[in-house]
């Protein structure tokens, strides 16, 4: 049976292949019971997960909070790598405009304040790795937030440093991974969404840059349990995600997925999941999950074998350019 253990690129950290995403704990998915997030990061812990990924603004640390009440619980939580988030000064565009001055979203006093905030919602002294929540390419000239990430690695408070993509220009953290300014990429990569294998996967593969894939079931989309009259509770973002005719278009793509699976002995979760996991350049791809029976689930997905080269290429065909979402049915 192959690992279900990577090392994060060439960091120190030996996360599972599936982690833990940590945005529906602080209940922006529609309210979720603390007692049964703690329920559920436990059932993924003790299920083989060694990675969890949150943000300082799930919740306004509500996640985090909860996460590190959950992990006191378990005799395991030294072997679980935990990653968090800064999002940059809000209100103001998201993802950042080519206009937005990086002193003015990234200050630092707002990052001292979000990572000494993290650093107590999370009851550690050192975070295993902080991540800028958002970018754009306009700061690539200037990146200081990150500069000062990697002086507070070097004061002890943060291990790893890292960014998450913007979700329109992913390939801007390009200039930052060539250059040395990070230790991981986040970024989203799913049979819907795969720009990423083009060029960003690759240069990470090439500089051993760490690869945390996120959304890799499309927001829900690629578990395969809606329907078009399906609805979302209120206040979960997907309310604007999936706004419009999205949903229906969406729902009739995956039809095509599973009915390719039919025969193979995936479900549509598992194969979106070891699809992503195929790319010798994803280190682990963080999944949410609500409850228990979810993130169960979710690391079985890890002791399944390699899927075949066959179907693999065949899912390929499914790359779908949502930045055009009204160029044609």
């Amino acid at each position: 049976m192959e690992s279900k253990f990577n090392n994060l690129g060439q960091t120190d950290l030996k996360v599972s292949k599936i982690g833990l995403g940590g945005w529906a704990f602080g209940s922006d998915w529609g309210e979720q019971p603390v007692d049964q997030s703690i329920e559920t990061i436990v059932a993924a812990v003790e299920s083989g997960c060694r990675f969890i990924d949150t943000a300082a603004g799930y919740g306004k640390g509500r996640s985090e909070q909860v996460i590190a009440k959950a992990l006191s619980r378990l005799t395991a939580a030294d072997s679980v790598a935990v990653a968090t988030k800064i999002h940059p000064v809000m209100p103001g565009p998201w993802p950042p405009s080519p206009y937005c001055k990086i002193e003015d979203r990234y200050p630092v006093e707002h990052l001292e304040k979000l990572l000494d905030t993290s650093l107590k919602n999370l009851r550690t002294d050192a975070i295993d790795l902080v991540q800028l929540h958002t970018w754009t390419r306009a700061w690539n000239k200037n990146p200081v937030a990150l500069e000062w990430l990697s002086e507070q690695k070097r004061k002890g408070k943060v291990k790893w440093v890292g960014v998450s993509t913007p979700e329109h220009d992913q390939n801007s953290v390009i200039d930052l991974m060539r250059r040395g300014l990070v230790d991981s990429v986040q970024l989203i990569y799913n049979l819907f969404e795969q720009e990423p294998a083009a060029e960003l996967l690759p240069v990470a593969n090439e500089l051993g840059i760490g690869v945390i894939v996120r959304v890799a079931l499309d927001e829900g989309s690629l578990v395969g349990k809606w329907t078009e009259d399906h609805s979302f509770a209120s206040g979960d973002f997907r309310n604007q995600y999936f706004g419009g005719d999205r949903l229906q278009r969406t729902i009739t793509r995956t039809k095509r997925v599973e009915k390719l699976l039919k025969d193979s002995g995936y479900s549509l979760r598992e194969a979106a999941l070891k699809f992503v996991l195929d790319h010798e350049a994803v280190d682990t791809v963080v999944v949410g999950a609500r409850n228990k029976k979810q993130a169960e689930m979710n690391m079985r997905v890890m002791e399944l074998p390699t899927m075949d080269s066959v179907l693999l290429e065949r899912l390929r065909e499914f790359n779908w350019p949502k930045g055009f979402w009204y160029s044609g049915k």
